[in-house]
């Protein structure tokens, strides 16, 4: 049984089940079971919370109890009649909820007992969740055509790759532009001298951090490492991230067209690099395809400590990403601290149960109610984000923070009403109101995706105008203490449920003063509003694509079309809700065609909080999809239609009327990004997980040149031609680039694909996604370990044998879920 958040015990051991998701097109029925495994009787009053991305069909709950949605994704069960629960007393509940459920992620968790007596709430941890085993558990209903994945789908599918000799596998990645070595070899020791002006110095000392992990050199026999800032060899205007590699046996010289572009050239001479000191011979030319190469980290449904944002840093920096979107706010927390408003971390960086009576913002996402303990808990300091701002600036990644609003800005809106609310009752009414963001008077009524009722600012008020220039005075104040430039602020803009707004009388008074009938127009103000404000700091305004859009009424209809462009060269927009099927798979591309530049964020291919595969173990949403590692090196910025799939249920879609590109919109695609979101992101170890290796699938569509798919006519050609160049990023990833990821300091916690494995012939086949992991077995019965015997051979099964347990693992002895194969099952293949 799990412990809580003080290591003791619960008093209540949870059992939960999804019982079937075909009740309906778009609901389950899911079984609660909660029994008093304490010796003490539970006071009469008692309430059960727990948070989940259902919401449960209030009418539908067993007879004798209520389950309130209490706001987002928290909810309260409670026994009607009140009384008191007795030790061994099981409650057990049925209800119906929205949609479906068939991962451990659909799950309830983060329950929590609130006793009847008033005294303080106990975290009760995580449900013991059943196993989804029959169909009507591992599908969302009768029509979902995606086949859950199991050992036997992955051994097919992982059959259209096969291992490749070394020397036919890439040694960079991202793929440079040209690579030529030859069979000798150049030697480093970590005494090797480099030769640097001073205006290299931070490249030089990173790479002197990356020769203190070789071995120490004889006297005398020390290479040289030049670096230097020059012309390079590429075709076209090379940018400044252009550099060439070039490898002697005695000397190693590294150009770059500006410290950037050397410090992209030690990041490859780094890949060459053996633990023994040896590179190859050789010279590499190298520049991007797109200058914006994007990774996008939400830390405010789950905080993440800056350790964990520099490693994920770093291994951005490994593979040449530059762009470092920065989430710091949303419903479920606020993360940097800002010294002229303290209660935006004071309250909006708490989450959970307040002792103190103090104010905070409820559980979410199963952070408990225990405020310490709680990952929904934290912000960075001053001094923090300073340091962040430092590292990324030192290994050339440009941090976008962003501030999300007019939605998805609950733990700003309640802070500063927690802010109004302290000053009004000491007197000072001008202070409370100075940034106050909601209306005390709105009653307007709506449920956001997220399903919080209140988590829209006021737009009509002009507090909110000096918000958000007081928000951004001190953020370019922090930018400046830390010396580095700051370009441009993401104001998020995504999400604004239906409804907000129109029970305002302040927001009814600013559309009659302005002759608005449509909300939408006092929406596309704010959003002007806030390119002024960013404007006289001298920023450029960055926005999801709901930013870019109006509503607008055409044939009959109302329709989603660009608006007017007027950010200026700097402004981007981030286009994310391409799912195939949606009507919305071209928005990117009539955007860019509009004026707009463009930041490929399809949520199909580049949103890396999904889950990997159809799998109730992955954890992971998948509303647009299951994205595995090759969906984002298979994605084509320039034309999507080319590998669309199909939709999100597994059912072919006819293509859409689908806007191309021109030629100058071609021009305005700035680059690609993938996006983290948190609500799932618990952990440092599941934010490596989730991001890693696709974000270095994301690198190498950002960075290689275009592998011109869209060039082959013939469907057959260019399907043989991309698994060919599949099958050797798979090769690279496996048998070059993760073994580099395992080395000290860096170790990242990247997700092994489980093994794909079946009974074939009477002998256990197993393969692996990515060919050179290695994969161990056990037939014992025991779990395997990087020291059991090694999978070569389909393996034939001695009579008797308890069961067959295989890992993929890698080169440190981290292994995946292990894939167990019954012995009885052979007799029935």
């Amino acid at each position: 049984m799990p412990t809580n958040s003080n290591g003791r015990m619960p008093p209540l051991a949870i059992e939960w089940e999804c019982v079937s998701n075909f009740s309906s097109d778009m609901t389950f029925t899911a079984r609660l079971a909660l029994r008093n495994v304490s010796d003490q009787v539970i006071a009469a009053g008692w309430a059960v919370c727990f948070n989940t991305c259902r919401k449960s069909i209030a009418s539908t709950v067993s007879s004798g109890y209520t389950m309130e949605h209490v706001n987002g994704d928290l909810f309260k069960l409670i026994v009607n009649d009140g009384g008191e629960w007795l030790p061994g007393e099981v409650h057990e509940i049925s209800y119906d909820a929205q949609f479906w459920a068939i991962s451990e992620t659909d799950a309830p968790l983060g329950f929590y007992l609130v006793p009847g007596d008033g005294g303080p709430p106990t975290d009760l941890g995580d449900p013991v969740i059943i196993p989804f085993a029959r169909a009507e558990q591992r599908h969302r209903h009768q029509y979902d055509r995606v086949p859950a994945s199991d050992a036997a789908l992955r051994f097919r599918q992982n059959e259209h790759s096969h291992l490749l000799p070394l020397d036919a596998v890439g040694r960079i990645t991202p793929r440079p532009l040209s690579a030529r070595f030859s069979a000798d070899a150049c030697y480093l020791t970590r005494d090797a001298e480099i030769v640097h002006v001073s205006a290299l110095n931070d490249e030089a000392r990173l790479l002197r951090a990356m020769l203190d992990q070789l071995p120490t050199g004889p006297t005398g026999e020390d290479t040289r490492i030049v670096l230097e800032v020059g012309h390079v060899g590429t075709d076209g205007p090379p940018g400044d991230e252009a550099y060439m590699l070039t490898i002697e046996r005695d000397m190693v010289v590294v150009r770059g067209t500006s410290p950037h572009g050397v410090f992209n050239g030690i990041q490859s001479l780094s890949q060459l690099l053996s633990n023994g000191g040896s590179v190859p011979v050789g010279r590499v030319t190298d520049a991007p395809r797109f200058k914006y190469r994007g990774m996008m980290l939400d830390v405010a449904r789950h905080f993440a400590g800056k350790e964990t944002v520099m490693r994920l840093l770093d291994c951005m920096a490994r593979f040449k990403l530059n762009r470092f979107h920065f989430h710091l706010t949303d419903d479920e927390g606020w993360r940097l601290q800002i010294a002229a408003l303290p209660e935006l971390t004071d309250i909006g960086a708490r989450r959970g149960v307040p002792a103190d009576g103090q104010p905070s913002l409820p559980p979410s996402f199963g952070s408990g109610a225990d405020i310490d303990a709680s990952a929904g808990t934290g912000y960075y300091s001053a001094d923090d984000f300073i340091e962040i701002l430092h590292y990324a600036h030192a290994r050339h990644i440009e941090v976008i923070p962003e501030f999300n609003m007019p939605g998805h800005a609950r733990a700003a809106v309640v802070a500063m009403r927690a802010r109004h609310d302290r000053l009004r009752a000491n007197g000072d009414i001008e202070g409370a109101n100075e940034y106050l963001l909601s209306d005390p008077d709105d009653e307007s009524v709506y449920e956001s995706v997220q399903l919080w009722h209140d988590n829209v600012i006021c737009i009509a008020l002009p507090s909110v105008d000096r918000f958000i220039d007081a928000v951004v005075t001190e953020v370019c104040a922090l930018y400046r203490k830390a010396g580095v430039p700051i370009r441009t602020v993401h104001t998020g803009g995504d999400e604004v449920p239906a409804g907000a707004w129109l029970g305002s009388p302040l927001c009814h008074a600013r559309m009659k003063e302005q002759g608005w009938t449509e909300v939408s127009q006092l929406h596309a103000d704010f959003v002007q509003r806030c390119r002024a404000i960013l404007a006289r700091h001298g920023l450029a305004f960055a926005g999801w694509e709901e930013t870019a859009l109006i509503h607008a009424c055409v044939g009959g209809r109302q329709q989603l079309l660009p608006a007017p462009e007027v950010g200026g060269p700097e402004s981007r927009v981030y286009v994310w809700n391409n799912a195939w099927g949606s009507g919305t798979e071209d928005c990117a591309y009539r955007l860019a065609n509009a004026g707009y530049n463009v930041v490929l964020s399809n949520a199909a291919s580049l949103y890396f909080d999904m889950a990997y595969a159809k799998d109730h173990g992955e954890p992971g949403y998948y509303w647009a999809g299951f994205v595995e590692t090759r969906q984002a090196f298979t994605f084509c910025p320039l034309d999507t239609t080319l590998t669309p799939g199909s939709n999100a249920m597994g059912h072919a879609v006819s293509p859409p009327v689908f806007e191309p590109l021109d030629e100058i919109g071609a021009t305005r695609i700035a680059g690609i990004q993938g996006q983290l979101w948190g609500e799932n992101s618990l952990s440092r170890s599941r934010i490596e997980y989730l991001a890693a290796p696709r974000m270095i699938s994301l690198a190498e569509r950002a960075w290689a040149a275009d592998p011109g798919w869209h060039l082959i006519a013939d469907a057959g050609e260019r399907t043989a031609c991309i698994e060919r160049d599949w099958n050797e990023f798979a090769n690279r990833l496996g048998q070059r680039v993760l073994p580099h990821l395992d080395k000290e300091p860096l170790a990242y916690g990247y997700r092994l694909p489980p093994p794909g494995a079946m009974w074939k012939d009477g002998a256990v086949h197993a393969n692996v996604a990515l060919p050179g992991l290695a994969l161990h077995y056990t037939t014992d019965g025991t779990e395997p370990f990087a020291g059991s015997e090694r999978y070569r051979v389909p393996l034939t099964v001695a009579p008797g044998t308890a069961a067959v347990r295989i890992a993929t693992f890698d080169t440190r002895g981290r292994k995946s879920r292990t894939v167990t194969l019954d012995p009885e099952d052979a007799r029935h293949e």
